[in-house]
């Protein structure tokens, strides 16, 4: 963690498979987004595991070799020509890893990183995830996401990821966001000129002081088609 923060940062970013708005594939500028951000912990959606062209480790190996920074790898689509999904990066010593399936049928696969983090003399439980397209599969898996936090309601979790609602009172995901502290969200898509508050940063037995930030940055607005989203938290005691 950062050593002059007086708070925890974390920020949750889709990076469509880091091909940017100029319709280039460049997982270098999704890594200078994230060194912008400064986040001690960072939920990743759309991540790619294909080999990329021109280099020698493929687009998850290349985010999770950045400095300072352990990964979690959470694929949804399981292809022998590689993996698509989820990927938790954190500063912070990891304790313990889940994997949940949200996959509904005849849908793409759908899942959700859920990890331990040490921090200080307790943990912080961080859920990262990306919610289907279709009302009614954003409904189900926000009421299997609620399920999963009612398993331990007193522990400090964080919720990052892209929730795909943009419609106001956000209905399909309303039985997740009545167990979290929300503040209001910032649009982020199309990262050029955002309209959709999609990516949403969701706290439960953790306050959240003040509203999360889209980082509009020159290089995030054309490293992806989403811009990330940045909170900075209280560390529990």
């Amino acid at each position: 963690m950062r050593a002059e923060a007086a708070a925890l940062r974390v920020a949750t970013y889709n990076i469509h498979r880091a091909i940017g708005t100029d319709h280039q594939r460049n997982p270098a500028r999704i890594a200078g987004v994230l060194g912008e951000l400064r986040a001690d912990v960072v939920g990743l959606q759309e991540v790619d595991w294909h080999d990329e062209p021109g280099r020698r480790h493929a687009q998850f190996e290349y985010l999770a070799r950045l400095p300072g920074y352990a990964a979690v790898a959470g694929p949804n689509l399981r292809d022998p020509r590689g993996h698509y999904g989820n990927l938790l990066l954190t500063h912070l010593p990891i304790r313990a890893v889940r994997l949940h399936n949200l996959s509904l049928d005849g849908r793409e696969p759908r899942g959700a990183v859920d990890v331990d983090l040490a921090l200080g003399a307790g943990s912080l439980r961080v859920i990262v995830t990306h919610l289907g397209l279709r009302v009614g599969e954003r409904w189900r898996q926000a009421w299997a996401l609620r399920r999963l936090l009612l398993q331990a309601p007193d522990r400090p979790t964080v919720l990052l990821g892209d929730l795909n609602d943009w419609l106001p009172g956000s209905p399909t995901v309303r039985p997740l966001l009545a167990l979290c502290a929300s503040r209001r969200h910032p649009r982020t898509f199309p990262s050029r000129r955002p309209v959709l508050a999609l990516d949403r940063i969701l706290t439960r037995a953790l306050p959240m002081p003040k509203p999360p930030v889209a980082h509009r940055s020159a290089t995030a607005c054309v490293a992806s088609d989403h811009l990330p989203v940045v909170a900075d938290l209280p560390v529990p005691d």
